[in-house]
């Protein structure tokens, strides 16, 4: 029988299958039911972005009547082996433009509120396929909403700038490719959901890490407009960008690596080819580009100019989280020679008074803690994810928009990971179970509060719960919602050391190993640094310097 994407084609709606399928515009899809939820699997929201298509923008998908299993996830997006990322052993291809949907039974003629989850993986990295993302807990949880989670483009198919490349002026939108099957994403949504027993206007959009700068950005691009109207960002902003100049590098590396002269010649590379070059340039993936076409060229100005006041934020960041990096680059000996690092890579690229500025900081911070190596990780866990996120949302509520700021401090259970980036995942996604950041399984009754406050957020706009009042954020009052051991409300002061360190937002985060450590000795896998011997421990060590959002 044929198969369309890991799904068969049928003939017919099977037998007892009639209330599990749901007719879009592209066809008939079956879905599976279990425990009251019904999940569907694999379904294509725009045309396989292969051949032509290759690095041009998202195409809808035609007019079909067909009928499809939905019963198994899509391709993951190309992307290089990571223990972290676990959609990454899955099957991978160019065509990878799918989403997963999970509604509870009786869905059809319902009009429930639509959560749309974008998964995190420094744009690198991820799919729909890690058991992570799986939403049958959730929905089963919260059959009152639809679930969606959506894979786009990552790494040198999704953020890829060929303004440089002979025959790349028709490529003008390929640096935030990955933004644009998302906005497709969502257009297909409006469509489609109703199918679901979505509402299509009441429709959430919710990221972690890149998942959370994909949200963050979403307002920023005019064709996105109207397709959503709340954000949940976790661990993420506007910051994770680059600029052209950051861009480049990476196109210069593709053309070298690859042998290309031209566009024709980078169309003419086989999938095969494209995934043994991602292999060696996915250290250095773009984010996306402030291209000045699809997102301005200064997206903090944009925000403070004013996005939509009409959208409601709830935005929030993790007490420690650059300690993921611990995991990721093996051992916290090596996190911390990193930690020294850092601040050297970072300082190439800033002006000499806010260099000056940096080193008094991380002085302070090292004599009051007792050890550089954190009192670096403190300081950059603001940097890279705290202010950018009081930014957006001071910006936000200046301007009218309702805005809700989380802090979570609940740690993980792995030795000096604490509250690291992506804990919070498996609370908030009801996948209690799974303990690749949590270490043991996560907290069942603070995982039930925070996902009532989300919910209620994407119902109504208020995350308010039960007895817990959740009030607003702005500049004066900066209410925030303290996640941990307890869960409460408290009004934040921004300090000395905050003032200081709000001028570095403007070097961004870049994700380019080339820049993070320019003049700044790299040595991958197995290699002596500075007295440390670093040695490879299976792929969980694989990019000793390079890292996922």
């Amino acid at each position: 029988m044929q198969t369309y994407n890991n799904n068969q084609v049928l003939e017919r709606i099977p037998e007892g299958k009639e209330d599990y399928s749901a007719k879009c515009v592209n066809g008939t899809f079956v879905g599976v039911e279990n425990e009251g939820v019904v999940s569907f699997k694999g379904i294509p929201f725009a045309k396989a972005p292969i051949g032509n298509l290759r690095w041009k923008e998202p195409c809808c998908t035609s007019p079909d009547n067909g009928i499809y299993e939905a019963y198994y996830n899509a391709k993951s997006p190309i992307q290089t082996l990571a223990d972290s990322e676990r959609a990454s052993f899955y099957e991978q291809g160019e065509d990878c433009l799918y989403l997963n949907i999970w509604t509870s039974s009786g869905y059809q003629g319902q009009k429930r509120p639509v959560m749309v989850f974008i998964h995190g993986g420094n744009y690198g990295w991820g799919g729909t396929a890690d058991p992570l993302y799986d939403g049958h807990n959730f929905v089963k949880a919260h059959p009152e909403v639809v679930l969606v989670v959506i894979t786009y483009r990552i790494g040198i198919l999704g953020f890829m700038d060929f303004s440089a490349v002979p025959g790349g002026e028709s490529y003008s939108k390929s640096g935030n490719l990955g933004l644009l099957d998302q906005v497709c994403a969502l257009k297909y949504l409006q469509d489609n959901i109703e199918s679901f027993g979505g509402d299509k206007s009441n429709v959430t959009i919710w990221g972690e890490s890149a998942g959370a700068g994909s949200v963050s950005l979403l307002p920023l691009i005019p064709e996105a407009k109207g397709l959503f109207h709340r954000i949940i960002a976790e661990s993420g902003s506007i910051a994770l960008t680059s600029g052209k100049e950051q861009c480049l590098i990476l196109t210069d590396k593709l053309l070298k690596e690859s042998g290309a002269k031209t566009m024709d010649d980078l169309l003419a590379l086989s999938e095969n080819q494209i995934k043994k070059i991602n292999e060696k340039l996915n250290d250095d993936n773009n984010f996306p580009e402030r291209d000045g076409i699809v997102i301005p060229e200064d997206v903090y100005g944009s925000y403070k100019d004013g996005i939509d006041p009409n959208i409601d934020i709830l935005i929030g960041t993790n007490a420690d989280e650059l300690r993921y990096w611990i995991s990721e680059l093996g051992s916290e000996g090596l996190f911390k020679y990193q930690c020294r690092v850092i601040p050297k890579s970072h300082m190439n690229f800033m002006t000499p008074v806010e260099k000056d500025n940096l080193t008094a900081i991380l002085k302070e911070e090292a004599e009051a803690i007792g050890d550089k190596s954190w009192a670096v990780s403190e300081v950059y866990n603001d940097i890279y994810f705290r202010l950018p996120a009081i930014k957006m949302a001071e910006a936000h509520s200046a301007n009218g928009g309702n805005v809700y700021m989380y802090f979570w401090e609940k740690p993980s259970d792995i030795p000096n990971m604490g509250a690291c980036h992506a804990v919070e995942l498996a609370y908030v996604l009801n996948n209690l179970e799974d303990t690749i950041y949590t270490g043991n399984p996560a907290d069942p009754l603070i995982a039930s509060k925070v996902q009532e406050m989300w919910v209620n957020f994407a119902k109504t706009g208020n995350p308010s719960a039960g007895d817990l009042e959740w009030k607003g954020y702005d500049a004066s009052s900066r209410n925030t919602m303290v996640i941990g051991d307890e869960i409460y409300q408290r009004q934040e002061e921004l300090t000395k050391r905050d003032e200081a360190l709000f001028p570095l937002l403007k070097y961004y985060l870049t994700s380019n190993t080339y820049f993070i450590f320019y003049n700044v000795p790299i040595i991958r896998k197995i290699g002596i640094l500075t007295g440390f011997v670093a040695v490879e421990l299976g792929s969980s060590v694989r990019k000793l310097f390079g890292g996922k959002e």
